[in-house]
């Protein structure tokens, strides 16, 4: 018998989601060789930043940054009862994977700021834009790897496929000792 489960990720936080990891994607393996196609996926995925900032604010619960976003305390204590290997299990994002968004959301916007700031004549050829944008996608890259093993991690700690959850949006039911 399956566990009762409950919705989470709303279509758009999942369409959000599986949209920027394929525009990242697509402009990582096409940034030094198709350059109209590279561009296109940076203005996607600066729209889909502006849009999860938008639905941060507005979205349903779990997709707001009001119910994820956690105090530096909330995440020092998470990361300690990790290590520990008694860290509570989170229906939303936990304070590790709230900060990881964060980060992600950010890391992305300068990405593709940088990315448009050098297709502008005030910066055409200019080497920090350059440097910093070349920068930024490789903190990228990192940081995708990084929350990767957060997912799988997650995953396996609390005996659940988050995987499935933001392909379907539905994650297992809370219990007692629960963040919800």
């Amino acid at each position: 018998m399956d566990a009762p489960t409950i919705k989470v990720w709303d279509p758009l936080v999942r369409l959000f989601h599986w949209s920027l990891v394929a525009s990242f994607t697509v402009a990582w393996l096409t940034g030094d060789e198709v350059m109209s196609v590279h561009e296109w996926a940076g203005y996607a995925a600066g729209a889909l930043v502006a849009f999860r900032v938008l639905w941060g604010l507005v979205g349903p619960k779990y997709a707001r940054f009001g119910q994820f976003v956690r105090s530096p305390g909330n995440v020092t204590r998470y990361l300690k009862a990790a290590v520990r290997g008694d860290e509570p299990r989170y229906i939303g994002h936990n304070p590790l994977g709230a900060l990881m968004v964060l980060a992600l959301i950010l890391a992305m916007a300068a990405t593709a700021v940088t990315g448009w700031m050098m297709t502008l004549d005030a910066y055409w050829g200019v080497d920090w834009v350059e440097e910093t944008h070349e920068a930024l996608a490789n903190i990228m890259l990192v940081m995708v790897l990084a929350h990767v093993v957060g997912v799988l991690f997650e995953s396996y700690r609390h005996k659940e496929n988050l995987v499935k959850a933001m392909i379907g949006g539905s994650k297992r039911a809370p219990r007692p000792a629960d963040i919800a």
